[in-house]
């Protein structure tokens, strides 16, 4: 599975209507074959950056970056941040999620 992470510095006037604006390449991409999640939060300290939490199974995430809603995004989106995103990923993660310790609850 490969896991991607990307921050988005929105432009401020358009922050508070970013999840209506990334609605429908939000809604095709959850929608392909291979689409594990795709998820984003606001920052709590940045009102102005999202978050934007994927992963896609091994093989799938070509398909992704070549799809039509991707392109219409690429087209999109842009006119409404700040700067380029920026994005880290990793490839052969696992699929499961693992329940975190040190914060148990009883």
């Amino acid at each position: 599975m490969i896991l991607i992470v990307v921050k988005w510095k929105v432009k401020p006037e358009h922050a508070d209507a970013w999840p209506e604006l990334t609605r429908e390449f939000t809604e095709a991409t959850r929608a392909e074959p291979g689409n594990r999640f795709f998820e984003w939060s606001r920052s709590l300290d940045d009102p102005n950056q999202y978050v934007l939490i994927e992963a896609f199974d091994d093989g799938t995430a070509e398909a992704h970056v070549t799809s039509e809603h991707f392109k219409q995004a690429q087209a999109d989106l842009p006119q409404y941040v700040q700067e380029t995103p920026e994005i880290r990923n990793w490839q052969d993660q696992p699929e499961e999620w693992h329940r975190l310790g040190e914060f148990e609850v009883s």
